[in-house]
This record gives C-alpha cells, structure tokens and sequence, in this order.
C-alpha cells in the first residue's frame, strides 16, 4: 500500500491522467463501472421504485 500526500487538484489531475492513458474500449468499460458503482452509492432519496428501463447488456464472444 502507498501512502501519498498530495492537493485534491494534483490528486484529481493524476486520476484524469490515468483515466485517459486507457485504451478507448477500457475507458468505456471503465465509464460503466462506474455507472454500476453509483447505484451502491448512499443517497438521500424518496421511497420511490427505481426505474430499470434503462439496462445495457455485454455479451462477450468467445
């Protein structure tokens, strides 16, 4: 594990690096990771049913 100290701009800077140093397919994995994540984010919200009208399907070949 590393420990660094750094600013939050020099932090968000080398996270934006790193992001678009990815090949463009990884990049939109990685964008959909994401999408994925944020749903197990905790949230302030109404008791309303989530929406599911919304779903992307991977299939992989081979």
């Amino acid at each position: 594990m590393e420990i660094k100290f750094q600013t939050k701009e020099e932090s968000n800077r080398e996270q934006r690096d790193a992001f678009l140093r990815l090949a463009p397919e990884d990049r939109f994995y990685a964008f959909l990771d994401l999408c994925e994540n944020l749903k197990r984010f905790p949230v302030n919200s109404t008791n309303k049913a989530p929406a599911d009208n919304f779903i992307v399907e991977i299939k992989t070949h081979g």
